[in-house]
């Protein structure tokens, strides 16, 4: 396969009207700025601004008035279509996991196995399990009081054991859905989200141990000793039933186990090994997709860790879990979608296949540039999911312009942008402050260590990723 762009013909007659390939790379290098302009200088919520952006695009590209709302209107729905359930069942999933005790039980079974002396690895194994489902902020939050706990009693400073699950955190967040920078990415490229799924795991367990946990404890031992703040450093006080170590690892490999059957009996089906026909392949292909086995580990974790046991009226308890999961991951879904009309934008007005063709006169290879896209709007305004969701938006047309058929070179682009969406972490990033101000280190020590990790973690996974690219795809 080409991996550099290559546009059809059909591809390259992309529906222009009559503006010129110089004026539509004009409107989008135009977009991009007012876009950052929105967010970075007015301030104005990247819901408003992408959709502000795609509108005033779609205009100066020549969409007419009669067209311009269902330019708008259909990406941003058939965007949500693939997200919103996805992103809100995996945050309730790992809100329940939070509220139930189960990070703790996690972490303080894993110190148990693996000992005092090796209690980094421990935290960073645990925050790789329990970051699964849920975001980094939320689920750094949740471990900080154990990580407080277990430095004070192990001792070493505070980083030592900080450092390695924040990276663990960093690496699930970033490319593993169902978390909303890749779920977006995949949802507006038209990737498979179980196959990104595995290209994430395949890339981001080794870059975890490399950049993750290697490094966090090479830069840890390089920085001065930090002392544990009192800040959340008060040990919980121990639920009257906290749930078993083996029923939380369960619920977090549960959705694990189904999305693979769902894509290992697709790939069987593909080859003949296993009828199409077959009841038992398609009620199994039924419950491996990735919104069906998010929902049943979902309601298999409502039974386990919330009503099983609870005394009283459970319908409060649930309600209250369900709508302080789903609060926070609302703006998240309104900016993917949002993103998805970007992109639908850039599609319908030709500007999309107008950036094929330059990145084609150029050489660039599809995978890096992509990449490259998502580095720079991560640079330029700091949340990730903006930046693989605009790098997403902003790249589409241009791979279904390139022909890019096959299913894993499209998941390996996706990982891509992710990866790329993640590097470079700095000062107009909330994770920045967030990690820093929780740790209690300055700006300067955030950035010789927080930012290099989450720029090793964004190259590793990218370099990895364009050799699965490069040589399966």
């Amino acid at each position: 396969m080409n991996h550099l762009i290559s546009l059809p013909a059909a591809a390259a007659a992309a529906p222009q009207g009559s503006v010129p390939t110089p004026v539509l790379l004009l409107i989008a290098v135009l977009a991009i700025a007012v876009l950052l302009f929105l967010i970075m200088k007015v301030r104005l919520h990247a819901f408003f601004s992408l959709t502000i952006v795609s509108l005033l695009t779609a205009v100066a590209a020549g969409v007419s008035a009669n067209d311009l709302l269902d330019t708008i209107v259909g990406p941003f729905g058939k965007t949500l279509g693939n997200v919103a359930m996805l992103v809100g069942f995996g945050a309730v999933l790992g809100r329940i996991i939070e509220t139930s005790g189960g990070a703790q039980v996690i972490s303080e079974k894993l110190i148990g196995l693996f000992g005092e002396k090796r209690a980094p690895l421990a935290l960073s194994v645990a925050s790789l399990l329990f970051g699964f489902p849920i975001f980094l902020d939320a689920g750094f939050i949740v471990m900080l009081p154990i990580i407080y706990t277990v430095a004070r009693r192990v001792g070493g400073g505070l980083l030592r054991y900080a450092l390695p699950s924040a990276g663990a955190f960093l690496v699930m967040h970033a490319l593993v859905p169902p978390h909303p920078g890749p779920v977006a990415a995949a949802g507006i490229v038209g990737a498979d989200v179980g196959l990104v799924l595995m290209v994430g795991l395949l890339v981001g367990l080794p870059t975890w141990y490399v950049a993750g946990y290697r490094l966090s404890l090479f830069l840890a031992s390089r920085t001065q000793m930090v002392s544990v703040p009192e800040l959340m450093g008060k040990k919980k006080e121990d639920l009257e039933n906290p749930p078993s170590f083996g029923v939380v690892l369960g619920l977090l490999l549960l959705p694990l186990v189904l999305i693979f059957m769902n894509t290992g009996l697709k790939t069987l089906q593909t080859t003949g090994a296993v009828p199409t026909d077959a009841l038992w392949a398609q009620v199994l292909v039924f419950l491996g997709n990735t919104p069906i086995a998010l929902l049943l580990s979902t309601i298999l974790a409502m039974y386990l860790l919330i009503i099983r046991g609870h005394d009283g009226p459970i319908g409060g308890a649930l309600e209250k879990v369900v709508d302080d999961a789903l609060a926070p991951v609302c703006s998240i879904i309104l900016i993917t979608g949002a993103g998805g009309i970007f992109g639908g934008v850039l599609t319908a007005t030709g500007i999309g296949g107008a950036m094929a063709t330059s990145l084609q006169a150029v050489g660039m290879p599809l995978i890096l540039a992509g990449f490259l896209i998502a580095v720079i709007m991560r640079v330029a305004q700091g949340s990730a999911t903006v930046a693989g969701t605009t790098a997403a938006g902003l790249m589409a047309p241009a791979i279904s312009a390139s022909g890019e058929q096959s299913a894993l070179g499209l998941a390996c682009l996706v990982v891509a942008m992710v990866a790329g969406a993640i590097t470079l972490s700095h000062v107009n990033d909330s994770g920045f402050w967030l990690v820093s101000r929780f740790l209690g280190i300055s700006t300067k020590t955030a950035l010789s260590t927080w930012t290099v990790i989450a720029t090793a973690v964004g190259v590793i996974s990218f370099a990895l990723c364009w050799v699965v690219y490069a040589v399966f795809a």
